[in-house]
């Protein structure tokens, strides 16, 4: 079958078409040095130098290596496979374990090769050669030549056949000799190899019965006829001539290698034959001798005969001269065993040297090997970086020194960029009905006596159908055979084009301009001529491909795709006439086209990127923008863009209406070199409104500091928007600015027009900027002559329009004041300004006719001083007049140059907005350095005399101020202070520690502190008792004759509480409490005129009570019974005595009393026994008459609170037995539990437990399922000893938590192979199964633990051995758990009983 060439490629007849002629020789010296000087930057490759053994082995000793299927692969180099000098991205993994594991799949490669075809275009040509296909069909049909069955390539082209023929072609596919005959082919079987010399004088043909023959090309006669060179019955896989026309090696069926040495003596021809390797131990199915072009014969390594084979174990490399030696070996690995074992050599550049390169691959990695002879004559190999693919491979064919191409198992080739591992391009071959090798390796012709491995390999095997020669590959089909080259610049660029990717074609264009160094001007030529065609072309298309019909958006946008792909590459290729000529022409038939040209112009004249434009686009580009109305982005191009081929006078109309200031500015400058008439166009809009005293508009401000920016840049060099004035005219620019600036009257102005008005209205515009521009200006003068004479004359000016002037406000003259000042104050000064001017403005700015813009006058004559102006004036009028207008910031200046700090004292506190300071200053000067000693004393007593404005300011702040620096006087301050309010305030921030202040710094006697506490109880009474909880320092008799005295009962409670006064602080609240009780009955007596008061009095007697259950609580644990009941027993009379009161008669009151007496009954359970609580209220004599109608409900409420409690124990005991019992059940489970081994081989050593046999050694099983040997545990240091028995750590476990603390897993021995689980140890410690388990049950139960209540209630029973109610003892209110506030226990309470 016929495949219809590819585009480009020149169909040929059978005789008449030419073979694509194969180049001499593509790789010559020339271009490898330019290769190497071209990639000594891109070379990346990691290298691993894999070191030379002593004593290389022999092929003996290799020969003689046992191979055992189930045991994996032993390295000659144990090197090759130590993983701490194994590099990451050479391998997938450097795990033992991981290469070990059999699956296949985990070892593939899934990250697919992105597909490139869009970046490179087609990079490689598939041809049909037509000549020799058809005679090769027609050799079948007519001599019945049989089916083709290999090929090789050189000058000339050798296919061998099933029926044992030779049919050599020649270059233009012309049929130049028939080899052999069928009679032959009938003995001898099919060729399955075939060798060419690299003079094409010989053919090397070796047969399916393993016979070989050489021809002489030249004449077509047979030379020798070769039957003995290796074992009968066995077929020749592989024939190859070397590079010494003497020297052959052929390779057998039984995998065996021979060397065949061909010699004439006296006539004779003869063929000795050398065993290079038995197939007996290992079949070798491959061999690649290593050629050198003729340029690179006299490489040093050529001398050595280089030879790789492939067995289905290992890669050999070993040299035939001068001796037999091998240089290398190297196993695959893990791998498919019916992958198909490849090998290539190349020369390639490599670190600034050729050197050949050996790919060698098996399955869906490939491994480069760079070969290198060193100064000894010793040869090393360095592996280079591999090559993971996703699909297997059965061949491997270098193109070129970079280039590679692979073909994988389903016949799909694919183009590899060795150094960036990038494919460049794929292509399906199945049309080409490969020949597949597989007869031969199984050694069909002699009865299949070959090994079931060899066979399996066999099955994809396709050697003698793929030949390389000159950059061309050709493959072997059944009826064709096909040629493939890499295609030139042009043909891929041509392939693009012809696929209509226009853009693609360019950027691949231009990458091969780009790619070009050196002087290659001529060849850059033919490129740029090859892009400007297709320039022209997209245009076209651009147009023609614009969709007629539908929105205008669709247009644009297919526009704005086409359009910036021209302009970027006219711009690289620097052809503006050809974007502004040809295609501006072609694009300016669309009006859409046309418009979207212009739009995209835009960021390349933002960039810089296009400066120059024909006039005429400029023209239409500032028309588009117009009516766009994109005024802003117009302003923008046109300040980018060289201006001289426009009308000035239009572009300027244009900006000006449009209020593009910045353009015409620009236009001005570069256009005409004009840089006045701007600022008079400016001056004339901004100006009038400003001598009439109006406020500017937004946009009249806006062309204001334009001009301001624009003056600036003039009188700095710099041009305006951007960039630099050009240096020629730097001087002139200036001294025109400066001229027009100082213009006595402007050129169209009205006769009463005022003088320097251009100086004026930049005053009045803004005089700080101005005279900023003109201190700048000032900076950069040099100080010549005109210089001098410039700033002097300005300086006038400036006085002249200003001091003679009333319109401007104090902060104008001010700034125009602190600018003369600090130009004055320079060293290298040379203004003069007269003395005089400087006292005016003085007394403009203290003696105002108003005090309007008081703040103001004082800051701008603060910055005049600070300016350096204070050598102008006499520093006592100046703070003379500085106090009468209270500018006290001006004296504070004066009084610090003359080191009188405490008058600063008096600034501060005379200054209304600084107050508050006073206080930060005082204490830097009495503290920090810097200061003399009389200085500081000055101040301490300045601060001293005013300490009592100090108070009324803040006391807070006063008092913090005294406690650092005046500890000694504070009892004089306190005598000499007469306001009482004002001595509590200073007293309280003193001596209260809430209000921040250190107590050790103050020494107070104890006086003061009464005295304080005498003030709170007039002032402040209800802070009373939180201040005595936080004072440090007081006596307890006197404060509480105090307290006493303003009958302050809870603070004085308090106090005797402190003072250990129990009874004492208890009759105090009691007092309190009853005459509170006592009103309430009054109260209840006088209701029909006192209304609902009781409300307000019963809150107030339950707090009063409240704090004395507290106080009984507080203190119940310290006293014995009797004590107790001294306390408790008086409370709960003086809550029922109200009740006895009243009898039988329902007050509305009595509810109330009843629950608080109810409360005083339940908290006084807990110190007092029962027994006695109803004795003492049935000994009652109110009680003891038979009324026990009226305690009834206590009674029965007190009774109700036991039962439920003894509930409450009874429940949480049996919750608690049953928990311990569960637990307990799940412990002992989990001890008696067998254990699961994970795997069966060692953690640490990685090998099967059963395997060593030592017999100390023994087997350790973690309940987690990690699986150890004893020793190897103890070589990690994972056991301990410990009381005579060993303790083990799981090694994985312990070293995974990263150090935590971890609780020792104790685990199983398992005996030697024993089916037995051991335990190690009696002790009921927990493994970590028992630890899950026990923090699951901690998770369930969160919050107090049950075991904390059983405690809890346990130490209530033992405590009290009388008592039956033991809840909320006092001090266990913050510790117990039941006072959690988080504690919450499940149970119902008990029904309340019915009345």
């Amino acid at each position: 079958m016929e495949a219809a060439p590819e585009p480009g490629v020149c169909p040929a007849g059978a005789e008449a078409e030419p073979c694509p002629e194969p180049p001499a020789h593509r790789l010559c010296a020339a271009e490898l040095d330019r290769e190497l000087d071209s990639r000594s930057e891109l070379i990346d490759d990691k290298e691993f130098d894999i070191p030379q053994v002593d004593t290389p082995p022999t092929l003996e000793s290799i020969l003689n290596e046992t191979d055992d299927e189930e045991e994996s692969f032993v390295l000659e180099d144990p090197f090759l496979l130590n993983v701490d000098n194994t590099d990451t991205h050479s391998y997938d993994t450097s795990s033992v374990a991981s290469s070990d594991s059999g699956d296949r799949t985990h070892l593939r490669r899934k990250k697919k090769l992105p597909d490139s075809l869009s970046l490179h275009g087609s990079v490689i040509r598939l041809s049909l050669l037509k000549g020799i296909s058809a005679q090769i069909v027609s050799a079948a049909d007519k001599v019945d030549a049989g089916l083709p069955t290999a090929i090789a390539a050189s000058n000339l082209i050798a296919v061998g056949t099933s029926h044992g023929l030779a049919l050599i072609f020649d270059q233009n596919q012309a049929l130049r000799l028939c080899l052999g005959s069928t009679a032959v082919g009938a003995q001898y079987g099919a060729i399955s190899a075939l060798s060419i010399n690299n003079d094409c004088s010989r053919l090397l043909c070796g047969f399916a019965k393993g016979q070989i023959t050489m021809w002489d090309l030249a004449s077509g006669k047979l030379l020798r006829s070769i039957t003995d060179a290796h074992p009968p019955g066995t077929a020749i896989l592989h024939i190859k001539f070397t590079d010494d026309p003497t020297l052959a090696i052929c390779n057998d069926s039984g995998g065996s290698v021979f060397e065949l040495s061909f010699k004439r003596v006296m006539g004779v021809r003869t063929c000795e034959s050398r065993c290079l390797f038995s197939g007996s131990k290992g079949e070798v199915c491959c061999i690649e001798p290593l050629h050198a072009k003729v340029e690179l014969r006299d490489h040093p390594i050529t001398q050595y005969s280089l030879l790789a084979m492939a067995s289905l174990t290992k890669i050999l490399v070993i040299g035939l001269k001068p001796s037999l030696k091998v240089w290398m070996t190297f196993p695959y690995g893990r791998m498919d065993p019916a992958s198909v074992p490849l090998l290539a050599w190349h020369f390639v550049a490599v670190q600034n040297s050729v050197n050949p390169m050996l790919a060698f691959c098996r399955g869906d990695v490939v491994h480069f090997l760079l070969v290198k002879r060193d100064d000894s004559g010793a040869i090393h190999v360095t592996k280079q970086r591999q090559l993971h693919l996703h699909y297997d491979l059965i061949n491997f064919t270098w193109i070129n020194s970079r280039t590679a191409v692979l073909l994988d198992s389903v016949e799909k080739l694919h183009v590899i960029d060795r150094q960036t591992q990038e494919e460049l391009e794929t292509i399906e071959i199945s049309e080409v009905q490969l020949v597949y090798n597989s007869s031969h390796f199984k050694s069909l012709a002699t009865g299949g006596n070959v090994s079931e491995a060899l066979a399996l390999v066999g099955e994809k095997a396709c050697y003698q159908s793929i030949s390389s020669c000159g950059g061309q590959i050709f493959y072997l089909g059944t009826k064709s055979v096909h040629v493939m080259t890499l295609r030139n610049w042009r043909e891929r660029v041509d392939h693009l084009l012809k696929q209509e990717r226009l853009t693609d074609a360019l950027a691949l264009a231009w990458s091969f301009y780009e790619g070009l160094s050196g002087d290659t001007s001529k060849r850059k030529a033919v490129i740029a001529d090859r892009m400007v065609e297709i320039l022209l072309h997209y245009a076209d298309r651009s147009l023609k491909k614009c969709p007629d019909q539908g929105k205008i958006q669709v247009m644009e946008q297919h526009f704005q795709d086409m359009v910036p792909v021209i302009v970027d590459y006219c711009l690289l290729l620097q052809r503006m006439d050809l974007l502004f000529n040809q295609i501006y022409d072609k694009m300016s038939e669309n009006s859409v086209a046309k418009g979207i040209f212009l739009e995209c112009l835009e960021p390349y004249i933002l960039s810089d990127k296009l400066m120059g434009i024909t006039a005429q686009v400029m023209k239409d580009l500032l028309l588009h923008f117009q009516d766009k109305n994109r005024l802003e982005n117009l302003e923008a191009c046109i300040v980018h863009m060289d201006i001289t081929s426009l009308d000035i006078q239009q572009v300027v109309l244009l900006c000006w209406e449009n209020h593009l200031y910045d353009a015409m500015i620009y236009v001005y400058n570069s256009g005409m070199n004009d840089f006045i008439s701007p600022m008079e166009k400016l001056f004339k809009v901004i100006a009038p409104p400003l001598n009439a005293g109006k406020s500017l508009t937004d946009e009249q401000v806006i062309m204001g500091n334009k001009l301001l920016v624009y003056i600036s840049c003039c009188l700095a060099g710099r041009a305006y928007p951007l960039g630099d004035i050009a240096e020629d005219l730097v001087p002139l620019v200036k001294n025109q600015v400066f001229e027009f600036l100082i213009r006595l009257h402007s050129t169209e102005g009205s006769v009463d027009e005022e003088v320097y008005p251009y100086v004026r209205t930049l005053l009045h515009f803004d005089t700080r900027e101005f005279l900023n521009v003109l201190a700048l200006t000032f900076e950069d003068f040099k100080n010549d002559k005109q210089a001098v004479e410039y700033q002097q004359r300005i300086v006038d000016i400036l006085l002249k329009v200003m001091v003679e002037n009333s319109d401007f406000t104090p902060s104008q003259v001010g700034c125009l004041f602190t600018f003369l000042a600090r130009q004055l104050a320079k060293p290298n000064n040379t203004l003069f300004v007269n003395r005089t001017l400087f006292d005016q403005v003085l007394e403009f700015l203290c003696s105002p006719d108003d005090d309007s813009r008081h703040s103001e006058r004082q800051q701008v004559l603060l910055e005049l001083l600070q300016a350096g102006g204070i050598v102008q004036f006499e520093e006592s009028r100046l703070i003379q007049m500085a106090e009468k207008a209270e500018f006290y910031q001006i004296c504070e200046f004066m009084y610090e140059r003359e080191l009188r700090y405490d008058k600063i004292i008096g600034c501060y506190l005379r200054d209304p907005v600084r107050k508050e300071e006073v206080f930060n200053y005082i204490h830097n000067i009495l503290s920090m350095p810097g200061y003399s000693a009389e200085e500081k004393q000055l101040v301490w007593q300045k601060a001293l005399e005013h300490i009592e404005e100090l108070l009324l300011l803040s006391p807070c702040k006063a008092a913090d101020l005294v406690a650092i620096h005046f500890g000694e006087q504070i009892q004089s301050i306190l005598t000499n202070l007469q306001d009482q309010f004002l001595l509590f305030q200073f007293l309280r921030s003193l001596l209260d520690p809430r209000e921040g202040i250190n107590q050790d710094l103050i020494h107070l006697p104890p006086c003061i502190t009464e005295q304080f506490i005498e003030l709170l109880c007039q002032y402040s009474p209800d802070q009373v008792l939180e201040t005595l909880k936080v004072l440090e320092y007081c006596r307890l008799e006197e404060t509480i004759q105090i307290t006493q005295k303003h009958q302050l009962h809870e603070a004085s409670s308090y106090l005797l509480e402190k003072k250990g006064d129990i009874h004492g602080a208890f009759l105090v609240m009691l007092e309190r409490l009853q005459s509170k009780l006592l009103m309430l009955t009054q109260d209840d007596a006088s209701k029909s005129y006192q209304g609902s008061a009781e409300l307000p009095l019963l809150e107030d007697i339950e707090d009063t009570l409240m704090k004395t259950i507290a106080l009984c609580q507080r203190n119940s644990h310290n006293l014995d019974q009797q004590q107790r009941e001294a306390l408790w027993f008086p409370l709960l009379e003086a809550m029922m005595s109200p009740q006895k009161l009243s009898g039988s008669s329902q007050c509305p009151y009595s509810e109330s009393l009843k629950s608080l007496t109810m409360q005083v009954l339940n908290n006084m359970a807990a110190f007092i026994a029962l027994p006695s609580i109803l004795q003492r209220i049935l000994q009652d004599p109110v009680y003891g008459k038979g009324k026990l109608g009226e305690i009834q409900g206590l009674v029965l409420g007190m009774l109700d609170t036991f039962n439920y409690e003894q509930t409450l124990l009874e429940t949480t005991t049996n919750l608690l037995n049953h928990d311990l019992h569960w637990s307990l059940c799940n412990l002992r489970a989990s001890v008696t539990r067998g254990l699961t081994p994970k795997q069966d081989y060692c953690c640490i050593c990685l090998q099967q437990y059963k395997r060593r046999q030592e017999t100390a050694d023994e087997i350790i099983v973690f309940s987690c399922g990690h699986l150890y040997h004893s020793l190897c545990l103890l070589s990690k240091e994972c056991g301990t000893v410990t009381k005579g028995l060993m303790r083990w750590m799981c090694y994985k476990c312990n070293s995974s938590n990263k150090g935590e603390k971890l609780s020792e897993n104790f685990s199983e021995l398992k005996k030697g192979s024993g089916a037995s689980l051991a335990q190690t140890s009696s002790e009921s410690l927990l493994d970590p199964q028992q630890i899950q388990a026990f923090d699951q049950l901690c998770r369930l139960n969160r919050g107090a633990s049950r075991l904390a209540l059983l405690t809890e209630l346990s130490r209530g029973h033992s405590g009290e051995k009388h008592g039956l109610l033991s809840v909320s003892q006092g001090d266990l209110a913050t510790s117990s758990v039941f006072q959690n506030e988080n504690f919450q226990l499940h149970l119902a309470p008990p029904p309340l009983a019915e009345d």
